[in-house]
């Protein structure tokens, strides 16, 4: 399974309201010049997360956007499914052969694990400065 630009970009959207949780809402414009990235691209991103429910949009001169849950509540689970789909590293899981559908399975249950168990708050306090052994994924 691969993540596009997609699934990583809304992730850093979501982690950076996450940081500015109860300070008011946060333009795109912010996000996209702090991050480095399009602002137009992650106009086309916020749009599915609205949708969703995962966050709330504020118009006037001091607008932006706000997670609608608190950062603890929300998962990167969340985040990715609503801007990949579902999660799952082979298509057609159910037409292999035993043993490998159990492998796929597997992989993909050790995924949603990862994701499901992973909130906004838990990215959003990561301290760039900690070594990197917490933790170690290999897929």
């Amino acid at each position: 399974m691969k993540i596009s630009t997609k699934g990583r970009y809304g992730l850093t959207i979501m982690i950076e309201l996450a940081k500015k949780h109860g300070e008011g809402p946060t333009s795109l414009k912010t996000i996209a010049q702090a991050n480095d990235l399009s602002e137009h691209y992650l106009e086309q991103l916020i749009a599915p997360l609205r949708n969703a429910g995962l966050v709330k949009s504020i118009r006037g001169a001091y607008g932006g956007y706000i997670l609608t849950n608190t950062p603890s509540k929300i998962t990167a689970g969340d985040v990715i499914r609503v801007l990949e789909g579902p999660i799952a590293p082979v298509e057609g899981i159910e037409d292999e052969e035993p043993a490998k559908r159990e492998l796929w399975i597997r992989i993909r249950d050790a995924i949603k694990d990862v994701l499901d168990n992973t909130t906004l708050e838990d990215l959003a306090n990561h301290s760039n400065d900690e070594t990197p052994e917490g933790y170690m994924f290999y897929i």
